[in-house]
């Protein structure tokens, strides 16, 4: 029988690499924090990389071999931008705290796309909402993919 048409047994037909993540096209503008966590992921992948090659498992070598690419590649385009001016206008770097219709207040603070994390106030540069925030100044209104918000405080303090 042709071997077209054996099923292969499992593990042997497993790939040494996998597929590389996707890498945006847009500018890699980052934060000093920022470019601390891409540096800080890539020491960590470097150790479990070399731990995987000790152990002989195949499947996190693969894996780490594929994350460790993506962010030598961040790292590469990292472009590190200056923390934002304390001019009154909400940026990159900025965190704006917002007020929406019902009284909630919420900040964010705008960020690169690998830093960004939503759930802790961290939203990414190109989010829709950090593009209708750009640009305003305490007092401004602006209208947020969820309804109309306040910009009620900015600071242009770095995170650390």
């Amino acid at each position: 029988m042709s071997r077209a048409f054996v099923k292969e047994q499992d593990g042997d037909d497993f790939s040494e690499t996998l597929p590389d993540r996707p890498v945006s096209d847009l500018p890699n503008y980052v934060t000093g924090r920022g470019l601390r966590l891409i540096d800080g992921e890539m020491e960590r992948l470097q150790k479990e990389l070399a731990a995987a090659q000790a152990a002989g498992e195949r499947a996190l070598l693969a894996r780490h071999s594929r994350d460790l690419r993506y962010w030598t590649a961040r790292r590469a385009t990292a472009q590190l931008l200056p923390p934002p001016e304390d001019d009154g206008l909400a940026g990159f770097g900025c965190a704006i705290t917002i007020e929406w219709e019902d009284g909630r207040k919420q900040t964010y603070r705008i960020v690169g796309e690998d830093e960004a994390e939503p759930a802790d106030g961290r939203i990414s540069w190109v989010s829709p909402m950090a593009k209708v925030l750009s640009g305003k100044a305490v007092g401004d209104f602006a209208e947020a993919p969820n309804g109309e918000v306040e910009i009620v405080g900015l600071n242009a303090e770095p995170e650390h």
